[in-house]
């Protein structure tokens, strides 16, 4: 069974350092402003949204 891609949107404490994490794990940056608190990453079919600050938890 092929279930497509996956992406998952995180809301995280540190950009950077979360994008510097998901980047050892071979993600890298396919759009996104970081200055503006938004970044997302790829890995494959595999995709992560990073947001700071811009969701209640």
């Amino acid at each position: 069974m092929d279930l497509g891609a996956f992406s998952v949107s995180l809301s995280v404490r540190d950009i950077e350092a979360s994008r510097a994490f998901y980047e050892k794990l071979g993600f890298s940056a396919l759009g996104g402003d970081p200055a503006q608190n938004w970044l997302i990453l790829v890995n494959g079919d595999h995709v992560i949204g990073l947001f700071q600050g811009l969701f209640d938890v």
